[in-house]
């Protein structure tokens, strides 16, 4: 197999992640700080693993168990500035373990903080609205401790929303017109915040503690046993020999690598790590390179069976299973993927650029031959995803078949040893998962197969694909890569506090279906009734609006964060004018992933442009116009919600015009696009091309019929010119 096209390894990944990701950027520190840091994360990861299997703790007690663990953590592993954190450490009294001691009381009080709503929850019924002393002082603390770790891990921009959502909920006489409230005191608003469950309790720390966690983890450890590069040996094969094959494979890739992890930046560190180089080699331009890997990793967070975190949210908000919302997600996943690849496809044709040879590529057989046991792992998690038991509980067993994956079978010469482990150890586990059983004899088989598993290894020399010391720092790393968003989704918490105490929800709702009348009302004028009703017209503004608010606040904050903000105070609105729930949810969750390629603060694209060595604004825009299908379809399934499958009104007419409509039109948006179709495309031929798309991918089929007819003259002039001979963009 060639170089080119093996994955680094676990320590490599994890550096290039800690360079291009600044919610992985940790100061260095020294012994005894290094051990104790080690295994607080090792067992923050091993007190969900066991929650997920052998049952969840009282909702407060696990929620704080979980925000303790985090916000200790990111004082102790997230310097208080840059120049901090890479300055040279040393133990002495003022810095134990290299770390300040400020920090230290940072983390105890913070984790105090959080432990005194567990501790005390037998009598928190009589406290709510009646905070004591105490409540106040431990609130505030908390309070001002969740900003500053938010800050650390995160950036300043979420902390700020957080500051200007409680100036408006303690100062609300002195605002002006409908945004005008009576003001809460700093008592009323500590109560609210930290003794309810609507405030830093509340559902967005719960689903990171109950959801996030678990599939996070399950793709740290699926990418170590080496589900990861079976993937890229996959999309490699299928897509390395054509025109600009790495960028395609990329694509491919991407899509693949995105069904194990919901982090855009981890996936274009991982698939990008082989992908940037070789599209470069190839011929494509450095900042293009970048943009591909950022626009086509961003997919992950909508990509089937893990999803980002928003999705798990969407359980919570909605009520519905997730099958359900892995469903609804298929389609505009495959969206997204097929306009990057078709931009990608036409880039290539412009300038020349050829594909992997034989020698560059994998071989596929060979690869299927060593790591077709990883997909184990994978098929167990879809299948209880599918049959409608609990996220965690799929979690919890593609996380223990992972690790019986790694550690009883080999990448090559497998014996009838290690398949009889692995048989032996599959059946303990579903009998863990899927019996009645006591959490006790639960345990004991748990324990029992431990200890089968670490006999057998040791007498008859059986070995697997990882070392044990791999899962451990597996388990290290996954919980590294939930720190910063389980702050942030504490943070969250208090934007979501501050609309419940102040009812602001339902302002901002009137307000934007106010605004999108009037514009509607003045629209009306130029656009013909039988085109589009006043009612769907207004519905259009306020998408419209909706988007753009998405798009500025993820030029600020991460994604789940503003997906959370968004369902909050716009999601309500779209229901208000007729749009069904789960499709509200869809449009603000795609838009909200489009932060992650959208500058100033594109973290994926940045991380792409690192690797490429390209200007990150540059690589920032360009992979913004790839992802642009990403901001087509949402508007696309708001007016025809049988693309998304399971929407209430599906019919397989409405869903086969639909997706015909998108497919082309994403097709003729990318021709416009990349300036190309079979030919060097003229500026009028662009021109009519983009809006050819827009009325194509529009629902309907008379839309769809004009667009295309649109598109004939710039077709029939490209196979004139195609025929008589091969152009190339100079």
């Amino acid at each position: 197999m060639s170089k080119a096209t093996t994955l680094p390894d676990g320590k490599h990944l994890q550096a290039l992640e800690e360079k291009f990701d600044p919610e992985m950027r940790f100061r260095p520190s020294v012994p005894p700080a290094t051990v104790l840091i080690k295994w607080l994360l090792i067992t923050l990861s091993c007190f969900h693993y066991y929650t997920a299997g052998f049952g969840l703790l009282r909702e407060t007690t696990h929620r704080g168990v979980h925000l303790a663990f985090v916000l200790g953590l990111i004082f102790l592993v997230f310097a208080g500035s840059k120049a901090a954190g890479s300055r040279q450490v040393r133990h002495s009294a003022a810095t134990p373990g290299g770390i300040p001691l400020l920090d230290w009381l940072l983390a105890m009080g913070c984790a105090l903080a959080v432990l005194y709503i567990p501790y005390t929850f037998e009598d928190l019924a009589f406290r709510v609205g009646n905070p004591n002393t105490l409540d106040v002082v431990f609130g505030s603390i908390l309070f001002v401790a969740l900003l500053e770790a938010t800050r650390r891990s995160m950036g300043w921009p979420l902390p700020i929303i957080a500051l200007i959502f409680t100036a408006y909920a303690l100062f609300g006489p002195v605002f002006p017109g409908l945004l005008q409230h009576a003001g809460a005191s700093w008592s009323q608003f500590i109560n609210h915040q930290y003794l309810t469950s609507q405030g830093i309790y509340g559902v967005a720390v719960g689903v990171v503690a109950t959801y996030v966690f678990h599939f996070v983890l399950f793709g740290v450890l699926a990418t170590r046993i080496g589900l990861g590069q079976l993937f890229l040996d996959i999309a490699s094969s299928v897509a390395g020999r054509y025109a600009g094959g790495p960028a395609k494979v990329s694509v491919f890739g991407s899509a693949m690598f995105g069904m194990l992890s919901g982090s855009s930046v981890a996936n274009a560190v991982t698939v990008g790590s082989l992908t940037i180089p070789a599209m470069i080699r190839i011929g494509y331009q450095r900042h293009f390179a970048g943009a591909v890997e950022a626009a086509a990793s961003t997919g992950g967070q909508i990509t089937p069976p893990v999803l980002g975190a928003a999705a798990f949210l969407m359980i919570e908000f909605l009520g519905l299973p997730y099958h359900t919302i892995i469903t609804a997600a298929i389609v505009p996943a495959f969206m997204h993927f097929f306009g990057v690849f078709m931009q990608v496809h036409f880039e290539a044709k412009r300038y020349g650029l050829r594909g992997l040879t034989d020698d560059e590529m994998p071989k596929l057989r060979q690869s299927l031959k060593m790591r077709w046991p990883t997909l184990i792992p994978l098929v167990l998690l879809i299948s209880i995803l599918v049959s409608g038991r609990t996220p965690y509980l799929a979690a919890f067993v593609g996380i223990t078949s992972s690790a019986i994956v790694g550690l009883s079978t080999q990448v090559r010469g497998n014996t009838a040893k290690n398949w009889a482990l692995m048989l032996v150890l599959h059946a303990a586990l579903m009998g863990i998962a899927f019996t009645s059983l006591d959490e006790t004899v639960k345990l004991v088989i748990f324990g029992a197969s431990v200890v089968l598993t670490t006999v057998l290894m040791r007498q008859y020399h059986i070995r697997g694909r990882i070392a044990p010391a791999v899962l451990v720092e597996a388990f290290e790393t996954g919980a590294k890569y939930a720190l910063a968003v389980g702050a942030a989704a504490a943070t969250v918490g208090i934007v979501i506090g501050v609309v419940t105490l102040t009812g602001v929800g339902f302002k901002i709702s009137f307000i934007i279906t106010s605004a999108a009348q009037a514009l509607a009302g003045g629209l009306g004028s130029l656009v013909p009734s039988t085109w589009m009703t006043f009612q769907s017209l207004t519905l259009l503004c306020a998408l419209v609006m909706t988007a753009l608010v998405c798009v500025l606040m993820g030029c600020g904050i991460p994604t789940t964060a503003n997906y959370i903000i968004m369902v909050t105070v716009a999601a309500p609105t779209l229901v208000q004018l007729g749009v069904e729930p789960l499709v509200a949810h869809f449009f603000v969750f795609y838009y909200g992933v489009l932060a992650d390629i959208t500058p100033p603060v594109a973290l994926a694209a940045y991380a792409a442009a690192g690797m490429a060595g390209s200007d990150p604004f540059k690589t920032g825009n360009t992979a913004f116009r790839l992802g642009s299908a990403k901001a087509l379809v949402p508007f696309v399934f708001v007016f025809s919600p049988s693309l998304l499958l399971v929407a209430k009104g599906f019919t397989w007419y409405d869903f086969a015009v639909t997706f015909a409509g998108c497919v082309l039109g994403i097709t003729i948006l990318a021709a416009s696009l990349s300036k190309y179709f079979l030919v060097e495309m003229k500026p009028w031929e662009q021109l009519l091309c983009f809006a050819a798309a827009i009325l194509t991918v529009a629902p309907g089929l008379t839309s769809t019929l004009i667009g295309l007819a649109m598109t004939v003259p710039v077709v029939l002039r490209h196979v004139k010119i195609w025929r008589s001979g091969p152009v190339l963009a100079s």
